[in-house]
């Protein structure tokens, strides 16, 4: 049985950071893509960021580019996300995902394993 569990979510003012992780256990994850998708009241969930496998390439969502870097570390097991410059906007329930994900326009996306989802918070 997989888990991906999140933390590090929380409540931050407009130009604050935060850096979410994602801890996987009950298998190694390495040859899964993994990402980021957030989800805020009343709007479908959508992507934010993903990494392939191999950690070699990155894609971002527009609305997070250049403000968001995401990173893996396959020894351990986990996935990061780290936020900076958050503004109002980005206030949503961050999941951490595994799977082949691809880019922001994949029409090929195939999630296998969802973690729970943390809040994130930005106040103006």
């Amino acid at each position: 049985q997989v888990q991906l569990v999140e933390s590090g979510g929380g409540l931050v003012q407009a130009g604050g950071s935060l850096r979410l992780s994602c801890a996987a256990s009950g298998r190694t994850l390495n040859s899964f893509d993994m990402g980021w998708f957030r989800q805020a009241p009343g709007k479908e969930r959508e992507f934010v960021a993903a990494i392939t496998w191999s950690g070699t390439d990155t894609y971002y969502s527009n609305s997070v580019k250049g403000r968001f870097t995401i990173s893996r570390d396959n020894a351990k097991n986990t996935l990061a996300l780290q936020m900076s410059s958050l503004k109002p906007e980005d206030t949503a329930v961050y999941y951490c995902a595994a799977g082949r994900i691809g880019s922001a326009y994949s029409t090929s996306r195939q999630i296998a394993y969802w973690g729970q989802g943390t809040q994130v918070t930005v106040s103006s």
